[in-house]
């Protein structure tokens, strides 16, 4: 069984590797895709690698809940999955939600400056 520095250790380079993965493919999809699209790519990977869920009941410790669904629904089905699956449709929802508000707001102003850098100036 694992102690209290080995899971912390253990869950620090998960949540590390989480995180440069996440960057890493924010960096490149941003040189192919539009920011709208690359946000939502983002914050659905990171809603599903780093949303916590408790393993069993009466656990202290936590796991990613996307793990813990996976196990779960492979050897107790659907219903024991549950507990982990509500945070990740949460987090999921959350994600979505958020894009939806970086579209309408800050990713509507650059399309708004680039639209008008190509309009050429004609004079009558």
């Amino acid at each position: 069984m694992l102690d209290e520095n080995s899971y912390l250790t253990g869950i620090y380079v998960y949540v590390g590797a989480a995180c440069v993965m996440l960057l890493y493919l924010a960096w490149w999809l941003s040189r192919h895709w539009r920011a709208g699209w690359v946000a939502l790519v983002v914050l659905l990977g990171a809603a599903l690698l780093l949303t916590p869920a408790y393993p069993k009941a009466g656990v202290s410790t936590m796991a990613p809940a996307l793990i813990v669904a996976l196990f779960q629904v492979a050897t107790q089905g659907v219903e024991a999955a549950m507990h982990a699956l509500r945070p990740l449709v949460f987090m999921s929802g959350m994600a979505v939600v958020i894009t939806l508000l970086l579209n309408m707001t800050i990713f509507r102003w650059g399309r708004a400056r680039r639209t008008k850098k190509k309009k050429p100036n004609v004079k009558a």
